[in-house]
């Protein structure tokens, strides 16, 4: 006979005499008991300082960032899910208190109360991580990536059209004041050929010459209430040049020093992502995300607009001895950052850097050293200040010249050209001019390549070695883990402080999820 299935008691409307314990339903090891350990562990008190009292009361916010950071550490970065998550999960339960969250409570709180000061939050989350052991801060493993912005991808406002904008927008504007100008025959016998006064003599056309000028119009008008050509000129200038001349100088104004931005995040510039690179390429409004690690621990980040990691460098290294107090003892990056800026300044900052430049790999290779072409492989007569080339051929020295780099830095840059390349069997490789006769010349920056030997000789050291084979393991990985395992391919937010508030977020919770590995 076929025994009857049994079943565990099911009572779903079942009363209980007592209410149910969240603490009890927690784990002693389980990651949220982390997080609520880690914030309760840091001063909070320039968070609290956000709060000025008076009026109704305010969600604590020290529970809100607990329920934040865990809420990153769950790959749970919307409002309205984390908001959803206080009501329905027991561990955002058990950090709230079984307080129900709404998603604007925790929106404001993220982008208003948390933006500008995530700073000091970190500081306190690399406090505790001293603190705890897990970091001495003396190594620092460099690096960067590109992460998209929330913007359309299709909204940009590249400079140089800007720039080739205004100035045929300031071309036809000087021809519509000087038909004006031609037009009225008593100025032509007070002025002759020179530019109306209202525009100045050479002065800029902006859109205060532009006013300036409809003003001048305007009086005109008031004498000849008749003129069609002052009325024609007047409306174009006013409900045409004027307008465009404006939206050119805000685009100006919000470029700065940028080659382009986006309409829907101005902060935003375009950049080449490195997983668009086996694709078609496109260019996408993003950040440049830096960051150091140690132990695999973020210790420092920053947000950049250039997507170059070369001219970040400074401005990152200056930010976390803002933070820290001091620079770690040792800084290591791959070749992106090895620039004669760069190594000035880590020279002058003393401790050791071991940052590879961008033919570091190429110059061990014995198709390098046997190359005829390149000028590492040719003599250099320092008596008579030449080099002599494969051919035997004498290159003299011409002039010296300063480059800028584009943070403004300035290289002193020697230039060097052969006596005759003719008939010589390497001039198809050795010469690049297309003119007729042209020789070759080639271009020496003394100090960076001392400062090259330099970094050489730090990065084939034994410790450079070990340094080398560590950095890839240790940054890269961070980064790794956070867009690939957490999903953090955009921001949500919008802005470049808020874009820090997030990525800061993301720093301290990964931070905190590699803390409780080590625990376990």
């Amino acid at each position: 006979m076929r025994k009857r299935a049994a079943f565990k008691p099911y009572r779903q409307h079942q009363v209980r005499m007592l209410p149910i314990n969240l603490d009890e339903m927690v784990p002693e090891r389980h990651l949220v008991r982390v997080v609520d350990c880690a914030v309760e562990s840091m001063d909070l008190t320039p968070l609290f300082a956000r709060y000025p009292g008076g009026g109704t009361s305010a969600y604590n916010p020290v529970m809100l960032l607990k329920v934040i950071l865990y809420a990153y550490m769950d790959k749970t970065y919307s409002s309205r899910r984390i908001a959803k998550a206080s009501r329905e999960n027991i561990y955002f339960m058990w950090l709230t208190g079984s307080t129900p969250l709404d998603f604007m409570t925790i929106s404001r709180f993220r982008s208003e109360r948390l933006c500008g000061m995530i700073d000091e939050i970190f500081i306190e989350m690399l406090r505790l991580l001293e603190q705890e052991g897990y970091i001495t801060f003396e190594d620092y493993f460099l690096d960067g990536t590109k992460i998209e912005a929330n913007a359309s991808k299709y909204s940009w406002v590249w400079g140089k059209n800007t720039k080739r904008f205004k100035a045929n927008l300031q071309k036809k504007v000087a021809e519509l004041l000087a038909d004006v100008d031609r037009s009225e025959a008593e100025e032509n016998a007070v002025y002759g050929t020179d530019d109306l006064p209202e525009m100045g003599r050479g002065q800029e056309i902006n859109s205060e010459a532009i006013r300036e000028a409809a003003a001048k119009i305007d009086e005109k008008l008031r004498k000849m209430p008749d003129n069609r050509e002052l009325k024609k000129a007047k409306k174009t200038i006013l409900k045409d040049y004027l307008p465009r001349m404006e939206k050119y100088e805000k685009q100006e104004e919000i470029l700065e020093e940028r080659r382009s931005y986006s309409k829907t995040d101005t902060d935003a510039t375009f950049m080449r992502m490195k997983e668009d690179h086996m694709r078609n390429g496109q260019l996408k409004p993003g950040y440049n995300v830096q960051i150091g690690t140690e132990n695999q621990f973020i210790t420092g980040f920053t947000i950049h607009q250039r997507p170059g990691d070369t001219a970040c460098m400074i401005e990152h290294l200056e930010h976390v001895k803002k933070l820290a107090g001091k620079l770690p003892e040792s800084i290591t990056a791959d070749a992106g950052y090895g620039s004669e800026e760069n190594y000035e300044y880590l020279e002058k900052s003393g401790g050791e850097h071991y940052v590879k430049y961008n033919t570091f790999h190429k110059e061990n290779s014995r198709k390098w050293r046997e190359d005829p072409v390149r000028i590492q492989n040719w003599y250099y007569a320092k008596e008579h200040d030449e080099y002599i080339c494969a051919a035997g051929q004498r290159l003299t020295f011409l002039y010296e010249k300063n480059q800028k780099s584009e943070t403004g830095y300035s290289s002193i840059v020697r230039v060097y050209e052969c006596e005759s390349c003719e008939g010589c069997a390497c001039r198809s490789r050795c010469v690049k001019s297309e003119q007729p006769g042209a020789d070759r010349r080639i271009y020496v920056n003394r100090r960076l390549n001392e400062l090259r030997g330099k970094a050489r000789s730090n990065l084939e050291s034994e410790e450079g070695r070990k340094k080398r084979a560590r950095r890839s393991v240790e940054v890269e990985s961070v980064f790794g883990n956070i867009k690939w395992n957490y999903g953090m391919r955009r921001f949500l937010l919008r802005g470049l402080e808020k874009v820090k508030t997030e990525w800061g977020l993301h720093s301290i919770a990964h931070d905190i999820r590699k803390m409780a590995e080590c625990r376990a």
